[in-house]
């Protein structure tokens, strides 16, 4: 009907056409559409049971009469077989079929018709299909696929091979996932060089076997060694892993520990040690080059011991070692000595790592005390000490040459002079011991202080006079006997006072 409305449908309004098409899509799928209402896929396991949902869904005008709902079994494609009729009248009715016994309606009610079928087979699989016969519209169906699921059982185990070198591929393990359904994907966690194989057979049920092997080239070394078979199945969890230690037969290989070289005479509890590898294990048995077995030696196993040692024990000891495989002999030639050797000490590696850390924490320690100290005097320093920085020298005013070379102002004659003493004390010491505070005034002459003025510096030179000649003097000497040449008549010259921190050579004192 749409297709006939497109032919004739005028091109010029392009976009009400195709709209109007739309339309009509609409309401021809509406009117056919499916008013059964099933479930599309429903999973199970066998022996448990399942609930396959059907229920009618009435349209708007309520006008469709139901007249009776069947259920319909295809196990493949055209073969359909009822299991389960509903008459509201003659009421529900099972046919003889595979279901026969084992599946019944939930509800006797032709608006909600579900079944329930028990103890499932995997053959049970297919598609179920809820089909009404109505009026006046025919026949509505609704269509469930209901798929079995099969839990497989997973194993995985070594298989014993022999090593060879020819380079041929070997399996060596083998991973099986058995009757499973859906089939189960096998991966191996082993060698760079190892190769996988994998096989799938199907039962008549509907499960799958999938076998994976695991190929190398087989070598002595691959004994023993694990190799990892993980399974993934849909209904698994999480993936299965399978840990698998190979097993590879080679012959055996022999070798002689314990002769250190010191085997002097009169030494006890020697012994060899005949380390034979191999598989299958083999067997070992100790002989001598030449001759019969010394009556000192006692033999447990692989294991040789020498009671005492002497000359008898002079000879080699041969041990073979021995399986299905082949054999292999090792030999050692044991050399009798005087007297017995000192070895030099070699330190073991633990006491030299020992050592190491020794140092080590003892160096930390002295390192931690020597900044600990020296924090703390630093933080004293900055606490009590002086300042950091160095003030500028003093700017002297002048030199004390200059000051001494300076000529003096005459003295003058007062009424308070005194007259000298013959005996004269002089200042040996530094600065005078005076009382700067205390001026008296009658101690005030000419304008300059008799003690502690400023008028006159008493680092300028003193001018005498000596056999009518006069010179300049520097600083005098202590205990000077230049007073001696001044005039008794003459008042002494007036003393002048120095800033203090000056350096000067004080006047002679006259009492």
């Amino acid at each position: 009907m749409a297709r006939d409305y497109a032919k004739h449908c005028p091109l010029s309004p392009m976009k009400n056409c195709l709209l109007v098409t739309a339309i009509i899509l609409i309401i021809t799928q509406a009117v056919g559409c499916q008013r059964v209402k099933v479930l599309k896929e429903v999973e199970a396991y066998p022996t448990e049971s399942v609930i396959l949902r059907c229920q009618f869904v009435e349209g708007a005008g309520g006008e469709t009469k139901l007249t009776q709902v069947s259920w319909i079994w295809e196990p493949v494609e055209g073969q359909r077989d009822n299991i389960a009729v509903y008459h509201p009248t003659y009421g529900e009715s099972f046919p003889t079929s595979v279901f026969s016994g084992r599946v019944s309606f939930l509800q006797q009610t032709l608006y909600n018709p579900s079944i329930n079928i028990t103890n499932l087979r995997m053959a049970d699989a297919g598609r179920f299909t809820c089909e009404y016969a109505t009026y006046p519209s025919g026949n509505a169906q609704g269509t469930t696929n209901l798929v079995m699921l099969a839990r497989p059982k997973n194993s995985a185990f070594a298989m014993t091979v022999q090593a060879n070198n020819s380079g041929s591929l070997v399996v060596v393990a083998q991973c099986v996932s058995a009757n499973g359904k859906p089939g189960a994907n096998i991966k191996w966690m082993g060698f760079d060089d190892g190769h996988e194989n994998v096989t799938f057979t199907q039962a008549p049920n509907g499960t799958v076997t999938v076998i994976s092997q695991y190929m190398i080239v087989p070598k002595s070394e691959n004994h023993n060694k694990d190799v990892t078979c993980i399974v993934n199945q849909r209904t698994q969890d999480k993936p299965q892993t399978f840990p698998v230690k190979l097993s590879v037969e080679y012959p055996p290989s022999v070798t002689i520990e314990g002769y250190d070289n010191n085997w002097y005479m009169g030494r006890s509890d020697a012994f060899l040690t005949c380390q034979a590898d191999g598989n299958p294990a083999p067997s070992v048995t100790w002989n001598v080059l030449s001759g019969s077995m010394p009556v000192t030696v006692q033999i447990n196993a692989n294991r040789l011991t020498v009671r005492k040692v002497d000359e008898a024990v002079n000879t080699t000891f041969v041990c073979e070692g021995k399986n299905r495989l082949g054999a292999s002999k090792g030999q050692v030639t044991t050399t009798i000595i005087a007297q017995r050797k000192v070895p030099a000490y070699v330190p073991s590696t633990l006491s030299i790592l020992g050592s190491i850390v020794a140092v080590i924490t003892v160096l930390a320690l002295v390192s931690g005390a020597i900044i600990f100290v020296r924090k703390r005097k630093q933080r004293a320093e900055d606490a009590d000490g002086p300042p950091k920085h160095k003030p500028p020298p003093p700017m002297k005013t002048s030199s004390s040459t200059e000051m001494l070379n300076k000529p003096l102002p005459p003295p003058v004659k007062t009424e308070l002079t005194q007259p000298l003493s013959d005996k004269s004390y002089y200042e040996t010491s530094g600065e005078p011991v005076t009382d700067l505070d205390v001026c008296d005034d009658d101690d005030n002459i000419g304008g300059r202080a008799a003690n502690g003025g400023t008028a006159t510096n008493l680092e300028d030179s003193i001018e005498y006079a000596n056999n009518g000649e006069s010179f300049n003097t520097e600083a005098l000497p202590p205990y000077s006997n230049a007073d001696s040449h001044r005039n008794e008549q003459e008042p002494p010259p007036p003393s002048s006072s120095v800033a203090r921190g000056e350096s000067f050579v004080s006047a002679a004192m006259y009492v």
